[in-house]
């Protein structure tokens, strides 16, 4: 985007109080409060909810009576991750739709959301994240159709994107078995590096690359090989989602930390202190189901670093994506690093 000559650059993420996907509620509270709920019964009972609330996964999955396909519902959105509007909207939508690829699914259309403070940042500023949203879109494949817009203090954007996929070969959470290895297809470090640009305005292109990267060919390369199980890496970090999966699978996940990948500069941004709340919190919420052997504070730190847009974490070897890991008995915790 080109500013105007007589405006300074706007600084998207100072409006924020928290960075893309660490302005998640912290996944402990947000158990609490869906504990006890469950799903009424549907009135349209002749359309089989195949994953719904119970094992928190990635989307929702409806049946298509009397066809070989399944429906993919989800819907993501989150505050300035980067100042710059467009690659803040093509961060976004690749984050809405990796729920889609994250399910083994094919996103088909999709719905902007988007919360706009009117009185504060000029219009030409959401024109530029919407446009970033529609060209990620379409090198998914996907149609955008519209969507809806608020009035609201603090800028948000993302999408809901419907999907398709068959419900034969789903990408589902509760799948794992002991036996398989970890595959992860994208570095770590996201919320990290977005958190020290948000506090010095230093721009990370390997971070805004690594976010803007689709799930598609991730995806598509874990159900050529046979894999049943996986799940995006977010909001909640590595050691969040791998303990719902290892939770919703009844195994343990052992990590080797060595071979997880970081994006450069990752290590230095949490010796600098660039470090987010919400990955805190992440590590708060783990902590009592993970044995963290000898691993330090950093190693700690970055497992449970809140993601935007990460990558795939696939119960099976993907071409291409290191092995940090196995699936193995259950024990005595969700998650084991080594």
């Amino acid at each position: 985007m080109t500013n105007s000559p007589t405006r300074a650059p706007v600084r998207l993420t100072r409006y924020a109080h928290g960075g893309g996907c660490a302005c998640k509620i912290p996944p402990g509270e947000l158990e609490d409060v869906l504990a006890g709920l469950a799903a009424p019964v549907a009135a349209a009972d002749d359309i089989p909810l195949l994953v719904g609330l119970a094992t928190g996964d990635d989307a929702a999955v409806v049946a298509l009576p009397g066809r070989r396909e399944a429906v993919v519902s989800t819907a993501d959105f989150f505050t300035p991750v980067v100042d710059d509007p467009y690659d803040w909207g093509r961060i976004a939508a690749a984050n809405a739709l990796s729920d889609v690829y994250a399910m083994g699914g094919r996103p088909v259309v999709a719905v902007n959301l988007l919360a706009w403070p009117r009185d504060v940042l000029p219009f030409e500023l959401a024109r530029e994240v919407l446009r970033g949203g529609l060209e990620t879109a379409a090198e998914a494949g996907c149609h955008v159709g519209g969507g809806h817009s608020v009035d609201d203090p603090e800028p948000k954007y993302g999408m809901a994107v419907t999907g398709l996929a068959d419900p034969d070969r789903l990408l589902r959470n509760d799948t794992g078995r002991p036996g398989v290895p970890l595959s992860l297809t994208k570095p770590l470090g996201l919320g990290v590096l977005n958190n020290r640009h948000k506090a010095t305005g230093e721009r990370f292109a390997q971070a805004v690359a690594t976010m803007t990267a689709l799930n598609r060919d991730a995806a598509a390369a874990a159900l050529a090989a046979g894999a049943t199980c996986a799940t995006d890496v977010t909001g909640f970090g590595l050691l969040g989602h791998l303990h719902k999966l290892a939770r919703a699978s009844n195994v343990t996940a052992v990590v080797d930390t060595a071979a997880v990948p970081y994006l450069d500069g990752a290590r230095e941004a949490v010796r600098d202190g660039y470090v987010s709340g919400g990955t805190r919190r992440n590590l708060d919420w783990v902590t009592p189901f993970t044995d963290f052997g000898s691993a330090d504070d950093a190693t700690r730190l970055l497992l449970a670093d809140a993601q935007t847009s990460g990558g795939l974490l696939v119960a099976g070897e993907v071409p291409g994506a290191p092995v940090v890991g196995e699936l193995v008995a259950r024990g005595a915790h969700s998650v084991v690093l080594r």
